[in-house]
């Protein structure tokens, strides 16, 4: 078989194999049921025996060693070597990694705590954080939605275990280790950037993360030294809260959130509202309680679920969403099945992460929202340090939660509970609660939903910074038009996975992932 007839092969039997995943996720994720659950994890079992045959992975490192090979050629098999690689194992560990991750996202889906006798939903739980003056049912909420960890401890790390002895069994030390390689992400450079981050952010991170600590302790009527994580306005202290300044909520209040996520797409002459007819957008009991967005068959089928309510977050979160959804729409549907994807995660993330911040953006808020000038000039000082702390509080986060995982994988019987807490009290400087010996940290689903997945956010936010200057330099001072939106389509969007992800960035700006823009913008 030549190398082209058998990627024609391949790229035939993965299309109906990733269809048969995301049809049933889909599913799964919007109603609650547990039959899709059980079918999602059929699908993956399915999907993972496929990339389990020795003979098709041999047949992949032979073709790779021959030298007539075409660039697209070339790049095919190497994401399929990746995958191949990491499959390489008996079926009934296939199908138990795919039962247990189906099984705990079921759980996660489905759980709703309870306070006082009354259910609590995700949005009840982000409300009573952003706006109840009541320490007692802040504390009750923020305990309420660290429940679920107790839920899937056991079974998550059962998977975890599971998905280290899957490792070892095709060569890697842990799963954690495979996924970077898998991934094509250098662990220790990721590592070191990240620490860098840390020490080139700590100063100014300090100074901002005391003036809001003081500032809560005054709202509360309490010491500094007292403040817990409760008194923050998520349950991980992933954002920054807006003062009464930059609080934009009132803004968003009666607006048609639908519609101004339409209206920026359409600015930029990439429309994405003929998305909304397959979406699910609209909160209700036993879906998915997040966000995300899902790319049905890499042909225009592109899904996102919300749980919308007309305020600033939400808001935030449909640009995120709809900014991935228009990297799906707009990829170049001439190109192999397989290379019909972003170039990696954290070019997706990057995209999506460059729309989600405009909520704080003069320009948006002038062009879309309809504020007046005056007002902008007003808002705009504190928007912008908003902004800064927003991107330390996320950085921090994203990097306790990436530190942690890979002490999760390499050790999964340490005192994780206590680590945990090690490494919020180090990084996020959050003090803990007293005597609490708890899985917290299980009650964040992607160490479920997304493994090994966490540092692509703040990679992905690195990228961001890069692409938005080389754009304001380069393309256009002015964000919202179809100029930028061209550059964006042809640019990033349409090449797929062509290239691998570093090549890619530097031939969008001219040089590879440089962390500087990251810490010019937000780190002085």
């Amino acid at each position: 078989m030549s190398v082209q007839e058998f990627l024609n092969e391949q790229n035939t039997k993965i299309k109906s194999l990733h269809q048969n995943i995301t049809n049933a996720s889909w599913m799964a994720q919007t109603t609650g049921e547990k039959e899709w659950a059980q079918k999602v994890a059929e699908a993956q079992t399915e999907f993972r025996t496929h990339f389990s045959n020795p003979e098709a992975f041999q047949a992949i490192q032979k073709f790779l060693t021959e030298t007539e090979l075409t660039d697209l050629e070339r790049r095919q098999l190497e994401s399929l070597l990746s995958t191949f690689r990491e499959n390489q194992l008996p079926k009934d560990i296939l199908k138990e990694l795919s039962q247990l991750s189906a099984e705990l996202n079921h759980m996660f889906n489905t759980y709703e705590p309870e306070v006082n006798g009354k259910k609590l939903s995700a949005n009840d739980i982000r409300n009573i954080l952003l706006n109840s003056m009541d320490l007692q049912e802040r504390e009750d909420a923020w305990k309420a939605s660290k429940e679920v960890g107790k839920v899937v401890e056991e079974k998550l790390l059962t998977l975890v275990k599971t998905r280290n002895e899957a490792a070892k069994a095709v060569g890697y030390a842990n799963y954690h280790e495979m996924s970077f390689e898998n991934q094509e992400l250098d662990r220790e450079e990721v590592f070191s950037i990240f620490q860098k981050l840390i020490d080139l952010s700590d100063s100014t991170f300090r100074q901002l993360k005391n003036q809001l600590d003081e500032e809560l302790a005054a709202k509360f009527g309490i010491a500094v030294s007292e403040l817990r994580p409760w008194h923050y306005v998520d349950p991980f202290f992933q954002e920054a809260p807006a003062s009464e300044e930059t609080n934009l909520d009132p803004y968003f209040k009666g607006q048609d959130i639908e519609k101004l996520t339409a209206d920026t797409f359409a600015a930029m002459n990439i429309p994405i509202e003929d998305l909304y007819a397959k979406s699910d957008m609209d909160p209700r009991p036993g879906k998915n309680p997040t966000a995300f967005c899902m790319d049905m068959d890499r042909n225009g089928d592109t899904r996102v679920l919300c749980n919308n309510q007309p305020n600033a977050y939400w808001m935030g979160t449909m640009l995120h969403e709809f900014g991935h959804a228009a990297y799906f729409k707009y990829l170049d549907n001439e190109l192999p099945y397989i290379l019909r994807s972003p170039a990696h995660t954290l070019t997706t993330e990057a995209i999506a992460m460059l729309f989600g911040k405009m909520t704080e953006n003069k320009e948006w808020l002038e062009t879309f929202v309809k504020l007046d000038k005056d007002r902008l000039e007003t808002l705009a000082p504190a928007l912008e340090k908003y902004e800064q702390l927003k991107m330390l509080i996320a950085g921090r986060w994203i990097i306790t939660f990436v530190f942690f995982e890979k002490e999760l994988y390499e050790n999964p019987d340490q005192d994780l509970n206590a680590l945990w807490w090690k490494l919020v009290k180090d990084i996020q400087l959050v003090n803990p609660p007293e005597d609490r010996n708890l899985p917290d940290w299980a009650a964040k689903i992607h160490f479920t939903l997304a493994p090994v997945y966490y540092q692509n956010y703040l990679l992905g936010e690195l990228t961001s910074a890069q692409l938005h200057q080389h754009i304001k330099n380069e393309v256009s001072e002015q964000f919202f038009n179809p100029t930028v939106g061209n550059f964006l389509n042809e640019q990033f969007f349409k090449p797929g996975s062509k290239y691998h992800w570093n090549e890619k960035i530097e031939r969008v700006t001219g040089q590879k992932l440089n962390p500087q823009y990251f810490v010019d913008a937000y780190c002085k």
